[in-house]
């Protein structure tokens, strides 16, 4: 334990409070779907999409980290639809992306675990290289620069974009 994970960790677990809130209202019908103005889809993701794509990060923690995954390892399906760089579709039949319960438990499962598991990083080792590739070194040059990244920056990103499409939906703020 440290200052350091102490300090991440609980930011991310305000932002699992911030993501639990921001599902007031959601729907199955609503979950992979696009708003629409003027006759055409407003180009933002939707909730199936932004909790889905969050969902792949837990495990990549532990990846990081040079730990075995295990169940938090996205399904094949969650990372043809979900990875970065992946388009958000509308999905009116619920064809495309798993369904809702599916996402937010792997969502609500996940990062707990992922948050315990940097909880008890100390310092020398959350300072340190991660087993990441060339890309992660890029941006991440140690395990701390990434995780920090991953449970906080990285949700607040995507949980500002559910924020916009509750607007869109008519679903209004939370707070």
């Amino acid at each position: 334990m440290s200052l350091m994970t102490d300090t991440v960790t609980a930011a991310a677990e305000r932002g699992l409070a911030l993501a639990d809130m921001l599902l007031q209202g959601v729907s199955q019908d609503t979950f992979a779907r696009l708003p629409f103005k003027d006759g055409g889809p407003i180009r933002t993701n939707h909730p199936a999409f932004i909790y889905g794509h969050l969902s792949l990060y837990p495990g990549r923690i532990l990846m990081l980290a040079g730990e075995d995954q295990g169940d938090l390892q996205a399904p094949e399906a969650f990372e043809k639809v979900f990875v970065a760089g992946a388009a958000c579709l509308d999905d009116p039949d619920g064809t495309i992306y798993p369904g809702m319960d599916e996402v937010i438990t792997r969502f609500k499962t996940g990062y707990p675990r992922a948050i315990e598991f940097v909880r008890g990083l100390d310092d020398e080792r959350f300072a340190g290289k991660h087993h990441g590739n060339d890309r992660y070194q890029q941006f991440f040059p140690t395990l701390g620069i990434a995780t920090t990244f991953m449970l906080t920056s990285h949700v607040m990103m995507h949980l500002g974009q559910m924020s916009a499409w509750r607007r869109c939906m008519g679903l209004g703020p939370v707070m």
